[in-house]
């Protein structure tokens, strides 16, 4: 691909030899400027010579690479104009447009490092070796040695090396390297912990659940780096006729020769010239930059506030989302529930609340669902034994059945549990509802007759409410709540944080339902952590997974990944979308208007050909400077 300071991957390395060299450019033709001045004419060529090659060398080899490739890009136009400048004589001219051609290239190569640095800080983050226990014995070993289900064990102090979940010991452990969020996390067996976060004050016993390569830490390195190599739809675009328009500029500069040489009684250097002058300001040079320096520095903004974009494409299509749909739990709000509640049926009288808990935890022990870990930890807490069932199916959004102690055991809503037309029992979603009216309850059958039920409870995240108006003040028009919750669960949650409309009880293909039936009034984007959650994620016009802890086919189905726990970053990445495409537009304005100016003073020979490097070179390096607005540490506003 042709670019006019395009950098890929190992290019942005160089940094430095990038800086090193614009700076001797720079130097090198101020010495070719001003050395006639005091008498030594003879060392003004020597000077832009080396202006030249420090400047060009770069180029070069991408032009190289292109006309290999039977391709012509502006890193052709350049070099043939400042080869065409140094044919007349201009060779100052020639020596100012490679210099400000190797300034943008550099500006540009600090945008993609900037993010480079942000993607070696995370891998830095991830110890190289971690502490194994085999038969009680530790032996420290190579991280990717390591396989799932081996045992790892993490000192106070030290950073966590896999991604797994706690069976022994307790301790807190800070995961702001990944999430954002300032205040550690209690961590007891049971719990997952990420690579990368930092063990405080326990030794903790890990059982790995992940391989090194793909830990939460590893996708989200994956998912920087596919940002960075991405593409806006514009900047495709403009890429595709690149190579045409490039042709045609070198067409259009040979007959601005040949015309007036032949034709016009011109003489052949003053042709030229102004040949020459056409071929500088009629590069796309600007246009082709302003895109991919823009993408780039709001990636890395992003990335810096825990926002992970998986590409140009997602930052360009939120910029056009006018509604909002959110899950409410783990989403809206804090995603631990807990069992507040537990209601034997009169119908089952043998079952006592700590056995219909122990039945109901082992059925639910493989599920992912934010309402099964509350049932789990509730027996956990009582230290309940949890028997392996036997066999373990998921209905998504209604709920699951095992085989637990040679019991079918079925936990999930009142319709589901309701087997083989066993009586429903109203008193206990009645005594649970007048105790709890806002809670959420899940009901227990077992082999075919209602056992009991559940209350529920979890609670808006801090923040919930600011962050709902937050996007309101961003633009967006409209925010909806789907939830498989009731509706007097999911009313309550929404009263208290501002969500004016609710669609309660759902399924997960009724939330797609929804989605689709929405978006006719505009674009729209859900943000959503689980399992229940991915089909609206895709039919979405931007998903966006809230949460590192969210399950793998939320993060994966997602264009847009929200790291940490605070919904105000949703707000960020809206503001930071809008912001980005505005300066693609002020930069594309700015570049084409420029472009055309230029070009149209060339044609009439009103400017020269130094006027014409300052003013298109100049106009690159200003659509750079405009994009690398967006590295601001501050949020955007």
């Amino acid at each position: 691909m042709g670019s006019c300071c395009n950098v890929q991957g190992s290019e942005s390395d160089r940094l430095g030899l990038h800086i090193a060299s614009t700076c001797v450019a720079l130097a090198a033709t101020l010495a070719g400027w001003l050395l006639p001045a005091v008498g030594l004419q003879f060392l003004a060529l020597p000077a832009l010579i080396l202006a030249y090659a420090s400047a060009g060398w770069d180029a070069s080899i991408r032009a190289t690479q292109a006309l290999r490739r039977r391709e012509l890009d502006v890193d052709v136009l350049m070099l043939l104009a400042a080869a065409g400048a140094a044919t007349v004589g201009h060779w100052l001219e020639g020596a100012v447009l490679l210099f400000l051609f190797s300034l943008g290239n550099t500006l540009e190569t600090f945008a993609f490092r900037r993010t480079r640095r942000s993607i070696e800080a995370l891998v830095e983050l991830s110890p190289d070796e971690a502490v194994i226990v085999e038969g009680g014995e530790e032996r420290a070993v190579a991280v990717e040695t390591l396989r799932p289900g081996d045992t790892v064990r993490v000192r106070p102090g030290d950073r966590i090396p896999v991604d797994g979940d706690v069976i022994g010991g307790a301790s807190a452990v800070d995961e702001a390297t990944l999430t954002g969020e300032p205040v550690p996390v209690n961590k007891t067996p049971g719990d997952p912990v990420f690579a990368g976060t930092l063990n405080e004050s326990g030794s903790l016993d890990i059982s790995m659940t992940r391989p090194a390569d793909q830990t939460a830490l590893a996708r989200i390195i994956a998912m920087v780096e596919e940002a960075r190599e991405s593409r806006a739809p514009t900047q495709t675009w403009i890429e595709e006729v690149e190579g045409r328009y490039a042709a045609g500029v070198i067409l259009a500069s040979g007959a601005a020769i040949l015309i007036p040489w032949t034709l016009m009684g011109w003489s052949f250097d003053e042709a030229f010239y102004r040949a020459m002058t056409l071929l500088v300001v009629a590069s796309p040079c600007a246009l082709v930059i302003s895109i991919p320096a823009t993408i780039v520095s709001a990636v890395a903004n992003g990335a810096r506030h825990g926002i992970l974009f998986k590409g140009g494409a997602h930052i360009d299509a939120l910029a056009d989302v006018t509604i909002f749909a959110l899950d409410k739990t783990g989403t809206v709000t804090v995603g631990h529930p807990e069992v507040i509640a537990i209601q034997p049926s009169n119908s089952s009288s043998a079952e006592t609340p700590d056995r219909l808990l122990a039945l109901a935890a082992a059925a639910e022990h493989r599920s992912e669902h934010h309402l099964a870990s509350s049932i789990v930890r509730a027996a956990e807490t009582r230290d309940l034994t949890m028997a392996d069932p036997g066999s373990f199916e998921s209905f998504a959004g209604r709920g699951v059945e095992a085989e637990v102690d040679g019991l079918r055991v079925r936990v999930g809503k009142p319709s589901f549990i309701n087997v083989e037309g066993a009586r429903f029992d109203d008193s206990v979603s009645e005594a649970l509802g007048a105790a709890h009216p806002t809670a959420t309850q899940v009901h227990v059958a077992i082999d075919g007759v209602h056992a009991g039920g559940f209350a529920i409870q979890d609670h808006p995240r801090d923040g919930a409410a600011e962050a709902m108006d937050g996007l309101r003040a961003s633009g967006i028009e409209r925010i909806l709540m789907l939830t498989g919750d009731a509706e007097a669960t999911a009313q309550a949650v929404a009263d208290e944080v501002g969500i004016p409309e609710i669609h309660a009880a759902l399924a997960p293909d009724e939330k797609s339902q929804i989605l689709k039936r929405t978006r006719s009034a505009g674009a729209i984007a859900m943000v959503g952590d689980g399992v229940n959650d991915a089909p609206a994620l895709a039919v979405a016009d931007v998903g966006i997974a809230m949460g590192l802890a969210g399950t793998d086919v939320a993060l994966e189905t997602a264009d847009v990944v929200v790291m940490g726990e605070d919904l105000s970053n949703v707000g960020h990445a809206v503001r930071l979308s809008r912001r980005t495409r505005r300066i693609v537009r002020q930069n594309l304005v700015f570049s084409i208007s420029m472009m055309i100016i230029l070009v149209f003073a060339a044609l009439m020979g009103w400017i020269s050909l130094t006027i014409g490097v300052i003013g298109h070179e100049g106009s690159t390096v200003v659509v750079v400077f405009n994009g690398l607005r967006l590295l601001a540490d501050g949020r955007s506003s």
